[in-house]
């Protein structure tokens, strides 16, 4: 019998992907110059020119069986000793190979990850706006979410609702930072204070909580304080991360899971992720795309694109009257709305051919999501259309 829960996620598409598709249909109507589609967080930019040179050489120099046979399970044990060295120079933190699970992309990460620390009725706490996916890939392990905010305007945790969320059923906690949909970054006093109370929480109530890092914009940080890695903060801590934001790759599907050296279940918490990856189906991950990527590591696409956009949108957006939080990282803008109906505003903005995202999937009714990883000029053009979205939003009350 077909699963019911399962169709009516097939059937209707995300937000982010529905707008994604409705774009198209306008851009065939009214020429992708008219149209201005800031739906989804697809990169803008290249990728490195080292990734098509190390591809090409993989292509025409190696050996043609070996470059496309099964690597182990878990992944090439070259490759991720080539991940562990580079952050344990970057670092220090003392990972080996078997610390590294490659995947198929930080959802496989995600997804591998939680269903390696749940059972069925346990709790994963999610912080709002949270990615609508969270939700998902959740509940497929027969957990049950528990929403805390991040209180605007730095998008920080509310400690007070978190420690009053986390109880004996609480298995795992998501952070994403840089953020999406906010841009805010977890700042090292906000970890420190995480941390503690984790290791509070795992101590009264006699069971360990995992902390699972998603970090697909790690780099993506246009500030001069680095991104600070989650790690020497927490030891349960696992992180999912994926080339598709740094390297520009986002259609190849191609990451890792990474365990905390620290972690006091070091071993077998890797080998929940390696039974929990062969029960998903997510072994061996692209092997010609693990090849490439280890010789790739600390590669960079050219973000200054993404900070000069950033600059752009908020300071033409802001000075037409809406307000925002600057966004620190990742590549999005999180536009508060005038009269605080974000789909109203949404459906609205449509009328100017402007695609952005309710913020009411992202369980944050107020704002909308503005992913600005788009051509610069597309911002310059479409600054008029918000004016005018603005303009009739006061007018109409």
């Amino acid at each position: 019998m077909i699963s019911e829960r399962l169709k009516k996620l097939g059937e209707k598409r995300s937000t982010i992907r529905e707008l994604f598709e409705y774009g198209k249909l306008l851009k065939a109507q009214y020429g992708a110059e008219n149209v201005y589609d800031f739906s989804i967080g697809n990169p803008s930019i290249p990728c490195p020119e080292e990734v098509t040179e190390v591809l090409t050489k993989l292509i025409t120099e190696g050996d043609p069986v070996q470059l496309h046979s099964y690597t182990s399970s878990a992944g090439d044990p070259a490759v991720r000793g080539a991940i562990a060295a580079y952050l344990n120079e970057k670092y220090g933190i003392g990972a080996e190979a078997d610390d590294i699970y490659m995947s198929c992309g930080a959802a496989a990460s995600l997804t591998i990850s939680l269903a390696a620390v749940t059972s069925p009725g346990d709790e994963v706490i999610i912080f709002t706006p949270y990615f609508p996916e969270y939700k998902v890939f959740t509940e497929q392990t027969g957990s049950k979410c528990v929403f805390v905010p991040l209180l605007p305007p730095a998008f920080q945790p509310d400690f007070a609702a978190l420690s009053e969320a986390i109880g004996e059923k609480t298995s795992a906690l998501i952070i994403n930072s840089p953020h999406n949909p906010t841009g805010s970054i977890l700042s090292a006093e906000s970890l420190e204070k995480l941390g503690s109370l984790l290791r509070e929480k795992e101590a009264a109530y006699g069971r360990p909580i995992y902390l699972i890092s998603d970090e697909p914009y790690r780099e993506l940080n246009y500030t001069d304080t680095p991104t600070p890695f989650v790690f020497p903060y927490y030891a349960d801590t696992i992180v999912c991360y994926s080339y598709s934001k740094s390297l520009s790759l986002p259609g190849e599907r191609i990451g890792y899971i990474l365990v905390n050296p620290a972690s006091k279940d070091r071993k077998a918490l890797y080998a929940a992720i390696q039974g929990a990856g062969r029960s998903l189906g997510f072994v061996c991950a692209p092997s010609l795309l693990q090849k490439a990527v280890g010789q790739l590591q600390g590669r960079l696409s050219d973000i200054s694109v993404y900070d000069r956009n950033r600059k752009l949108i908020f300071d033409g957006l802001t000075k037409i009257g809406y307000e925002a939080a600057q966004p620190d990282g990742a590549f999005y803008l999180f536009l508060k709305v005038p009269g605080g109906d974000a789909i109203r505003f949404s459906e609205l903005a449509k009328k100017y051919r402007l695609l952005v995202v309710p913020s009411d999937d992202f369980g944050a009714p107020g704002y909308v999501r503005i992913s600005y990883c788009v051509e610069t000029e597309m911002i310059r053009r479409a600054l008029p259309a918000f004016e005018a979205l603005y303009r009739e939003i006061l007018s109409n009350g």
